[in-house]
């Protein structure tokens, strides 16, 4: 495999990462406890910081997992291999639009400690969050409850939640071996912290008519049709022997 694949690999890896960042699960929550409990802005962008960092770390443990037994895979198929991960990186971005054209490519991600129940109208379909309902029945606006006790529902809540569309990212390196696996954890940091950031930067600014939610509605779509191009290419490559 060539630096160009790994370019390309991880060019999509920090596609995926910062683009998932975009959803309101990375940085709505943070702005809303911070105006509810009367946060500045930098221990906002603090406290996000600190969620996105445990929703890294979980992530690229994961990738990890699956990055070990890509190498066990690597050693006994050899040169299939590549055949092997795009067909699958394939078959995986088909099962992400099938979801999205099936109306099930919207996942929720709920607060610790609501009892909020999300229904067909759960608010994706005019671009309204359900956040606000949610965070209403949370402690984490409570003002019985510590600063401590917000910042750790929204850690948990994150780092509970991670990023499962990079983890077929990581299959995709597999032939880089560590050195792959090391280049692709540090563009999901990059991607996922730097998204947080940037958009919970802007929310506090007054910047909230930004189109985001559009991006949690059609996150399937978006993630399969880069996993089928990837997958694709892979494939190419290794047809044309220039893998």
């Amino acid at each position: 495999m060539n630096s160009a694949v790994l370019t390309t690999i991880a060019a999509t890896g920090f596609t995926v990462a910062f683009f998932h960042a975009a959803i309101p699960t990375h940085w709505l929550p943070f702005v809303l406890v911070s105006r509810a409990r009367g946060w500045s802005r930098g221990k906002t962008l603090a406290v996000s910081a600190f969620a996105g960092l445990g929703h890294v770390l979980l992530t690229s443990l994961l990738g990890l997992v699956i990055a070990w037994f890509g190498f066990e895979i690597d050693e006994r198929v050899g040169r299939y291999f590549p055949w092997i991960a795009g067909g699958m990186l394939v078959a995986i971005g088909l099962f992400n639009l099938w979801r999205q054209f099936t109306g099930r490519g919207v996942g929720h991600h709920h607060v610790v400690g609501s009892h909020h129940h999300p229904t067909e109208h759960c608010g994706h379909e005019d671009d309204h969050s359900h956040w606000e309902d949610e965070l209403k029945e949370s402690a984490l606006i409570s003002k019985k409850k510590g600063d401590w006790a917000a910042i750790s529902g929204l850690f948990l809540m994150l780092t509970l939640s991670p990023c499962e569309g990079f983890l077929p990212v990581y299959l995709s390196g597999v032939q880089f071996g560590w050195h792959g696996f090391v280049v692709l954890s540090a563009i999901l940091a990059f991607g996922t912290l730097g998204g947080m950031m940037l958009f919970t930067w802007l929310t506090l600014l007054g910047m909230e008519r930004l189109p985001l939610q559009k991006f949690e509605r059609y996150e399937a779509a978006m993630l399969g049709a880069m996993f089928c191009l990837l997958g694709g290419l892979l494939i190419v490559l290794e047809t044309l022997g220039l893998a």
